[in-house]
C-alpha cells in the first residue's frame, strides 16, 4: 500500500521547500485532542491546555473532525488555488486570506473529507452540487454524532457563515497559544527549509526526499514519487508544482495531500527521534503477522530469557525440529530473531530491542 505521485515533466524550479504557518496550527490542534499521538509534546499540551480559555475549548471541539480524525486540506489553502504553483503564506493571517481564496465548493469538499462522502483523488460534482452527495454527507456524518451532523447541516447550508466562523476561531487559536508556538518554531522550520533547498538544488529531488523520511522514495526514472503508507492514493503534479512542507508538531504523521485537481504537497516531521530508519509497511506487517501465531509468541518468550538450538526448543515445546524450524524462519525473516553459530551449534535469540520498538514502530505505521 502506497500513495503515489506522478511528477513525470516537473521541472525542477517548480518544487519548492515551505513552511506553512496554517498547516502547524493544524498539528497543534491534534496534538491538543490526540495528545496519545504524541507523546514527546505532552509538557507543552498540559500547558496550553491549562491556560485555554473555557470558551475556546467548547469551541475547539464543534469542528475537531477537521483536525483530530483526518487533516483537512482546508490547512494546505495554497494547494487549492488554480494553476498548482502558490505556496504557503509567511504568516497565518496570509494563509487565512489564501483559505478566503478557495470557492465555496472547494471549502465545502475539503471540510466534509471525515465523512468519505466524496471520491478523493477522482473528479466530479460535490455535495453543493449534487443533492444525492448532500444527503449521503449529512448520513455519514449522523454515524459519527451530533456535532459532525450539525456542522455538515451548517455547512452545507451556509458555506459563507461556516467559513467566517472557523476563520475567527483559528484566529482566536493564533492568539491564544499559537502565536507564542508559532515563533518558536519557525526557526527549527526556516533551518530545515533552508537544508532541504540546498539539497534540492545540489544534489537533487532523491536525495531531498530521502531527507524528508526513509518511507518517500523516487523511482529510477525519476517520474513517480511513491510514500509507504498504509492507506492507497495517486496524484500528478501535471503542469503545476510540488510542495514540501515541515511540520515540527506533526511526528509520527508523514501526511500527501493528494487531493484531485489540488497541488500535491508532502507535509512530513523535522526533528524525529525516528526519522532516520522508520519501518516499512511490509516490515510491520511482516512482524505483526510473525507474532499472530500462539507457538511463536512461546517461541519468543523462551528465545528472549536466553539463546537456544533448534533441538533443544524442539524438545521444551513438545514438537518436532522441522516444525520449529519453520516458525524461527518466520520470526528471522521478520527481524525478530537473530542466530550465531558456536562451534557445530546454531543458536537462535530474540532480539529484545526490535521487539520493545514494535509498539511505537506500529503507532508509527498506521499513523504514518
Amino acid at each position: 500500500m502506497s500513495v503515489r505521485i506522478d511528477i513525470a515533466g516537473l521541472r525542477p524550479e517548480r518544487v519548492a521547500v515551505v513552511p506553512a504557518p496554517l498547516a502547524e496550527l493544524c498539528m497543534a490542534l491534534h496534538a491538543l485532542s490526540e495528545p496519545g499521538h504524541h507523546p514527546g509534546l505532552q509538557g507543552w499540551v498540559t500547558g496550553v491546555t491549562a491556560r485555554l480559555d473555557s470558551h475556546l475549548a467548547d469551541r475547539m471541539c464543534e469542528a475537531d473532525f477537521l483536525w483530530r480524525t483526518t487533516f483537512s486540506d482546508l490547512f494546505l489553502p495554497c494547494a487549492g488555488v488554480p494553476g498548482g504553483s502558490t505556496l504557503p503564506g509567511a504568516t497565518l493571517a496570509d494563509e487565512l486570506d489564501i483559505l478566503d481564496k478557495l470557492s465555496d465548493e472547494q471549502f465545502v469538499d475539503a471540510a466534509l473529507e471525515f465523512t468519505c462522502a466524496l471520491p478523493y483523488g477522482l473528479p466530479g460534482p460535490g455535495p453543493l452540487a449534487d443533492a444525492g452527495l448532500r444527503r449521503r454527507a449529512v448520513e455519514l456524518a449522523a454515524a459519527r454524532g451530533p456535532q459532525q451532523v450539525r456542522f455538515t447541516e451548517r455547512l452545507l447550508a451556509d458555506p459563507p457563515r461556516i467559513r467566517a466562523w472557523l476563520r475567527q476561531f483559528l484566529e482566536d487559536c493564533d492568539e491564544a497559544f499559537f502565536a507564542q508556538t508559532w515563533s518558536r518554531l519557525r526557526h527549527q522550520l526556516a533551518a530545515d527549509t533552508r537544508h532541504k533547498t540546498e539539497l534540492l538544488r545540489r544534489k537533487g529531488l532523491a536525495e531531498a526526499l530521502a531527507a524528508v523520511s526513509p518511507a518517500v522514495t523516487l523511482d529510477e526514472a525519476g517520474c513517480r514519487i511513491t510514500v509507504d503508507k498504509l492507506g492507497e492514493g495517486r496524484t500528478a503534479t501535471a503542469e503545476g508544482g510540488l510542495l514540501l512542507v515541515p511540520t515540527s508538531l506533526g511526528w509520527p504523521h508523514l501526511m500527501v495531500l493528494h487531493r484531485y485537481g489540488w497541488q500535491p504537497v508532502l507535509h512530513y516531521p523535522v526533528g524525529s527521534p525516528e526519522l532516520a530508519a522508520p519501518p516499512s509497511v511490509e516490515q510491520l506487517t511482516l512482524r505483526m503477522t510473525a507474532l499472530s501465531h500462539p507457538v511463536r509468541m512461546r517461541l519468543c518468550r523462551s528465545l528472549a530469557r536466553s539463546a537456544f538450538t533448534t533441538s533443544e526448543l524442539a524438545q521444551v515445546h513438545g514438537m518436532t525440529a522441522p516444525e520449529i524450524s519453520r516458525h524461527l524462519s518466520l520470526l528471522k525473516k521478520a527481524g525478530l530473531v537473530t542466530t550465531r553459530r558456536r562451534g557445530r551449534y546454531v543458536l537462535h535469540q530474540l532480539d529484545v530491542a526490535m521487539v520493545a520498538r514494535l509498539g511505537s514502530d506500529f503507532l508509527e505505521g498506521v499513523l504514518r
